[in-house]
């Protein structure tokens, strides 16, 4: 095994063993319950895809078809790409643990902050980073009580969404009163918590941070316009209905401000090997923090892997990377 120095901005924090990964069975975890899904079978299978064309031994594992108490037989170390409840919100990353089988990414507290959107705007707002207003609906209150909470005290537009969750799934905006009762009662079945924020328009970006070499790596700026109403579930999905710019070609006082915001998250939450930070870049140079997420999509075509290449790191060595992460973990990570 070679030892290495762990550095986040720079300085040595702990000092690691890392093994030979081209002798490890890799489980590329993938799949799931969760309604993102479909996008993380896509994530696992371009991860194991460039492992096996680096000639690494990978095993593409759907999380639905495998006891997880098996994984040991078959696997020196778990590729994470499950996405969604399930997968990134610690519940799976706590199962590993106790199983004692390395993983990448984020541990349980961080992968669980990362998650519950309430909990990260908390954390934002005590940090005093820029983020939306907001309000939780309380499954308790009527929605007449929920429509007087909201009028009370973020006024409208608003933007509506599942409080844990991701890809834009379920969201959307209410311009007035009438749209956001449409919306809570269209939804209210498929999530257990929704939250209400204050509709900031701007232009979507995205950070990513990966640990490259012992080293923490902000990668460069990525942004995105569309035509639809807000970065949804479609334009996420179909290239035809965005076009992105990578590096942004945003003002770079914008641009930096967001890696340094990034940064900051990932120390704030206690991320670990590699995260992406969403914002909106609004009027008057104002840079918001929407949310964050500890195990961002693997799509060789995704916001990571064109992050990644802008910052000359070809997608099969990205994946690679990203496998180092599950061994460079301080000995014990919440």
């Amino acid at each position: 095994m070679q030892t290495t120095p762990l550095q986040v901005d720079g300085e040595s924090c702990v000092h690691i063993a890392m093994p030979d990964i081209t002798t490890l069975r890799i489980g590329v975890l993938c799949g799931g319950l969760s309604p993102e899904r479909p996008g993380s079978l896509t994530s696992g299978e371009h991860a194991a895809k460039a492992l096996v064309e680096a000639g690494l031994t990978a095993d593409l594992i759907d999380t639905v078809d495998v006891a997880l108490s098996t994984l040991k037989d078959r696997s020196d170390v778990a590729l994470l790409a499950v996405h969604g409840l399930g997968g990134e919100d610690g519940k799976i990353q706590g199962a590993l643990d106790t199983l004692g089988i390395p993983y990448t990414g984020s541990g349980v507290m961080a992968s669980a902050i990362g998650m519950h959107k309430p909990t990260f705007k908390l954390m934002l707002a005590r940090e005093q980073i820029n983020t939306p207003s907001w309000t939780v609906l309380d499954s308790s209150l009527s929605t007449d009580a929920t429509l007087s909470v909201v009028r009370n005290t973020i006024g409208y537009p608003v933007f509506v969404k599942p409080s844990s969750g991701g890809g834009s799934l379920a969201a959307g905006i209410a311009q007035d009163e009438a749209q956001l009762r449409e919306l809570i009662e269209a939804t209210q079945e498929d999530y257990a918590e929704y939250m209400v924020e204050e509709y900031v328009r701007g232009i979507p970006c995205t950070v990513g941070l990966i640990e490259v070499e012992g080293r923490l790596q902000t990668l460069p700026v990525h942004d995105v316009e569309t035509e639809r109403e807000f970065y949804d579930y479609a334009a996420k999905h179909d290239p035809a209905l965005r076009v992105e710019h990578c590096p942004s070609i945003l003002p770079a006082p914008v641009t930096e401000i967001m890696q340094y915001i990034a940064r900051r998250v990932f120390r704030m939450i206690g991320a670990h090997g590699v995260l992406r930070v969403d914002f909106l870049a609004g009027a008057g140079g104002r840079v918001t923090c929407l949310e964050v997420n500890t195990l961002p999509g693997l799509s060789e075509r995704g916001n990571l892997a064109t992050m990644a290449r802008a910052a000359s790191i070809p997608y099969e060595v990205l994946v690679q990377h990203l496998v180092k992460t599950a061994f460079t973990k301080p000995q014990y990570l919440p």
